[in-house]
């Protein structure tokens, strides 16, 4: 009798791999110290301690720094599908400043993904839950162009309904 065909993995699996190559390879999000606290499909929360060399002249973390925390968020919430995807564009709102040894986090949570295209929203707080920064991100799929090859491609793959 042949053994039953491993089940395919589930989206939430597809996510954390892809959360694990895309960690070893974003040298940027690594360079600032950014650790990836939870992945799912569609989603990402990634935070970051403001340190000494992030403060710009007034003595607040530079908006560049809280951006690309941002910026890393949507990345890994928009590729946890395992299909390469970039920024095609987002809008920053900076609300607040962010001061030496903050704990932002920025969460990110996916509004829509039709076809090629997704639009995002990321929000960073930092450790007393107070909101820093607003990002919208847009992003634009390589259809088709597994991060990791040997792993479904895109929702459609990425069967997540079973338990």
């Amino acid at each position: 009798m042949r053994a039953p065909d491993p089940l395919p993995p589930t989206a939430q699996q597809v996510a954390e791999a892809t959360r694990e190559a895309m960690v070893r390879d974003d040298r940027a999000s690594r360079l600032l110290g950014m650790a990836v606290e939870a992945i799912g499909p569609g989603t990402a929360t990634i935070s970051m301690t403001v340190r000494e060399d992030m403060l710009n002249g007034h003595d607040i973390c530079h908006g560049g720094f809280i951006t690309t925390l941002a910026d890393s968020a949507f990345a890994f919430a928009c590729n946890a599908y395992n299909e390469v995807t970039v920024a095609a564009g987002f809008d920053v709102n900076l609300l607040a400043a962010a001061h030496l040894g903050d704990r932002l986090t920025a969460s990110a949570v996916e509004l829509s993904r039709t076809g090629r295209t997704g639009l995002y929203d990321i929000t960073v707080v930092n450790q007393r839950g107070e909101r820093i920064c607003t990002f919208r991100g847009r992003s634009y799929a390589m259809k088709g162009k597994a991060l990791i090859e040997g792993l479904p491609v895109g929702r459609q793959g990425a069967p997540g309904r079973r338990a």
